[in-house]
């Protein structure tokens, strides 16, 4: 059976000590994964990752919370990250585009969009003008997107305001892209599916109920599966490292919220995937 985790980053330093067991963890247990760049040099590291295996792919961009200055996560940078202060990453357009065109393994721009965690005036615009330079960026170059999108605490807002945003573009090209680590509502998940989006879920749905009337809401077609490694370690594996080969776990659970053959949903997801990034099949 042969799984694909559609979001996750190996690229990041918390994996450098044992890079080559992860990688070879993924070729034992069949995970085809793409890794998700969050700034510069996350994304040149993606790059560099997919070159080196066959399959393994790479997205590339600017999170949102890199945009303006903010404390960086630990398992992003290393062992100085809880005291390393960024001076926020200017989407430079040009960059990103000839690193694009550098390699065939590159299948996505992201991930961009809003996240209103830790939300002022100043980071919002900043967000914002940087989600628009890379949809442009990814019409540009038939890609599709990858989103985050994160509401403040107890609001949809986040989501409300990405879905007017693609909305000004979806007759500019060929959007389309994948909703990452969805926590949305149903209906929400119906908007971005009817714009050209996919929805994905992660190792959370393994332990927490709420989403299972979301899963069985998504369309079989339209479901991906992936791990966001390091962060959100499925049961049973809770309390350590997320790797990529957990995404078995999580397509194994969202079989069973649909009352599917684990094989036969592996192959749909699979399929979903080689369809959005457009992957050897």
């Amino acid at each position: 059976m042969k799984y694909i985790d559609t979001h996750a980053h190996m690229n990041f330093a918390i994996y450098h000590d044992d890079i080559d067991e992860i990688i070879d963890r993924t070729y034992r247990d069949d995970v085809m994964v793409i890794n998700v760049g969050t700034q510069q040099d996350t994304s040149q590291r993606a790059v560099e990752l997919a070159q080196q295996n066959e399959h393994l792919y790479a997205i590339i961009g600017l999170h949102p919370i890199h945009t303006t200055s903010v404390f960086h996560d630990h398992d992003e940078v290393g062992e100085d990250g809880d005291e390393f202060t960024s001076r926020g990453e200017i989407f430079d357009i040009e960059y990103y585009r000839n690193l694009a065109e550098s390699s065939d393994k590159i299948v996505g721009i992201g991930e961009c969009g809003l996240d209103y965690y830790r939300n002022t005036k100043e980071t919002k615009a900043a967000q914002e003008k940087a989600f628009r330079a890379q949809i442009e960026l990814a019409l540009e170059l038939d890609l599709p997107l990858m989103l985050h999108v994160r509401p403040s605490e107890g609001s949809m807002n986040a989501y409300r305001d990405v879905l007017e945003i693609l909305g000004e573009y979806k007759d500019k090209g060929n959007l389309r892209g994948q909703a990452h680590f969805f926590a949305g509502t149903p209906e929400i998940a119906q908007e971005f599916i009817e714009l050209g989006f996919y929805i994905s879920f992660t190792g959370v749905i393994t332990f927490a109920g709420m989403y299972e009337k979301l899963v069985k809401a998504v369309p079989n077609d339209k479901i991906l599966s992936e791990t966001d490694a390091p962060y959100v370690t499925p049961h049973p594996y809770r309390g350590q490292r997320n790797e990529p080969s957990h995404v078995r776990e999580v397509l194994g659970k969202i079989a069973r919220i649909k009352k599917i053959d684990e094989y036969e949903m592996a192959n749909q997801v699979m399929e979903n995937a080689q369809n959005l990034y457009r992957l050897k099949k």
